[in-house]
């Protein structure tokens, strides 16, 4: 049986310098994970013996039962069924009540999560990504948005940027739009046209419609009156897109004098646009 519970009283940091033991990660389409140990240690035991996922939050856990899958492993699943909430979870081992022992990542598959398309059937989109970090320790990011704007393929046209993608949880009503808003200041929201196709959208945003600073995209695919949601790029098997997926900014020319524009994603996988002083960048 697994429990969510706040947080015990161990607390660990993401140095932890005891030797790790390492944990096979398996993603299914669903968004359920699968975690496989194996190795010397207090997981070599099955009794009483959990996979203990905290979130960063340093107050949220969550604790999944190991038991024997053969050849000597353990196993622990965390079902697509069960909400796990949105942010970093770290994973320990832990045996009765003796000390959680940080887990390394092994060997993950996550090839189900390659172009994944959810049903949205529970009107929400999970998301869980295990992944290393930089300390050489196994955490899960996860995602759950309720609707959920998938962000696809982005265009980079001279002035502009064209970006497509598709809608979870909601539905295109004739009043659909998409606006930006300005991350220094949220009221601040230049609108932008979406032409819907069933769950499909396309949008643009005009670089010279922007001032300085960081412009986040936002669907409202039932207008003013339906939920605001925000575009991000979940489905795959990449837990942190903004060193990873790299777009050219350019040059444009708007009221305000010249700017460097262009799109990158947020550390929560989230679409934005940057707009800085075109002299600002050239003197860098």
């Amino acid at each position: 049986m697994m429990t969510v519970a706040p947080q015990a009283s161990h607390r660990h940091s993401d140095k932890d310098v005891s030797m790790p033991t390492g944990a096979d990660c398996i993603a299914d389409s669903a968004g359920g994970l699968t975690f496989d140990i194996a190795g010397p240690g207090p997981v070599a035991a099955a009794g009483g013996t959990h996979l203990v996922l905290r979130h960063r939050d340093g107050v949220q856990e969550v604790r999944l039962p190991l038991t024997p899958a053969g050849d000597g492993r353990l196993r622990a699943a965390l079902p697509s069924s069960v909400e796990l909430p949105e942010g970093r979870w770290d994973a320990y081992a832990q045996v009765g009540d003796g000390e959680p022992r940080r887990l390394a990542p092994g060997l993950n598959d996550l090839r189900s999560l390659v172009d994944r398309v959810p049903s949205g059937a529970r009107g929400h989109v999970a998301v869980r990504i295990p992944y290393g970090t930089k300390h050489g320790n196994l955490s899960v990011r996860s995602w759950l948005r309720a609707p959920h704007a998938e962000a696809g393929e982005l265009r980079i046209g001279k002035g502009e940027l064209d970006v497509r993608g598709q809608v979870y949880g909601v539905e295109f009503t004739p009043d659909a739009y998409a606006e930006l808003r300005r991350r220094e200041e949220p009221e601040t929201v230049v609108r932008a046209e979406v032409a819907p196709d069933r769950a499909r959208f396309g949008l643009t945003v005009a670089y010279s419609e922007l001032t300085e600073g960081i412009w986040d995209l936002w669907l409202r695919p039932a207008g003013e009156t339906g939920p605001r949601v925000r575009i991000a790029r979940l489905l795959d098997d990449i837990a942190d897109k903004k060193p990873i997926f790299s777009y050219p900014t350019v040059t444009v020319e708007t009221a305000y004098g010249p700017v460097e524009a262009g799109p990158y994603y947020t550390s929560d996988n989230d679409l934005s646009v940057t707009v800085t002083p075109a002299t600002a960048v050239s003197s860098q």
